[in-house]
């Protein structure tokens, strides 16, 4: 699923960006490319510095141009915007481990209607996740280690496909949303960059 609109659709001045080009973590070397005293979010602040030079103020409104929220895993390897064709300004993006809607998700996704105006909303997991890999032990080792259990669930699972739907239907059941109608899940092969869309039946 690719999304493309013409630059005509959007409102207010054409949309400049400046790329930054930063050193990501697969190409520092066996010993780093990042000096003792130079931290990961002293780069990140330097790069914004560059940024914000050559930023012009879009003049965009909060509400996503193509009315849809996106909810995704927060794994590293998922581009979202170059893959599904988006723009700054398109969409919400909402995304946390594995992808899976929380209560949490629900809560930014009725913000996300009913006081942003979204009415679409697609749901990302991808292969190989590391939620495959764990299990609410997690939770359980967590207790033993701080002397707390946590009030999150892990959210687990083992088929990536069945977890899609699952979350479809927490989508479409959940008496927050009004816009239900339009609500797709897929899983993104990380090998390939391709979507595959998920039958909620």
């Amino acid at each position: 699923m690719t999304l493309f609109f013409p630059s005509h659709s959007r409102p207010g001045p054409p949309v400049t960006s400046t790329v930054v080009a930063m050193t990501t973590s697969a190409s520092v070397g066996p010993e780093g490319a990042i000096g003792t005293d130079v931290t990961v979010t002293d780069r990140l602040v330097d790069a914004n510095e560059q940024y914000a030079a050559a930023f012009t103020d879009p003049g965009m409104d909060a509400r996503p141009v193509l009315q849809v929220a996106v909810v995704a895993c927060m794994d590293a390897r998922l581009d979202l915007h170059a893959a599904l064709g988006l723009e700054l300004g398109d969409c919400h993006t909402i995304r946390n481990a594995g992808g899976v809607v929380t209560d949490d998700v629900i809560r930014s996704l009725t913000i996300s209607q009913r006081a942003l105006g979204t009415r679409s909303v697609v749901l990302i997991h991808h292969t190989g996740c590391g939620l495959e890999s764990l299990t609410e032990d997690f939770r359980h080792e967590l207790e033993m280690e701080v002397g707390q259990r946590p009030a999150w669930a892990v959210e687990a699972f083992r088929d990536v496909e069945q977890d899609v739907r699952q979350s479809m239907q927490r989508v479409r059941t959940s008496p927050f949303l009004v816009h239900t109608d339009d609500v797709r899940g897929f899983v993104f092969d990380v090998k390939t960059g391709l979507l595959r869309e998920i039958d909620p039946t």
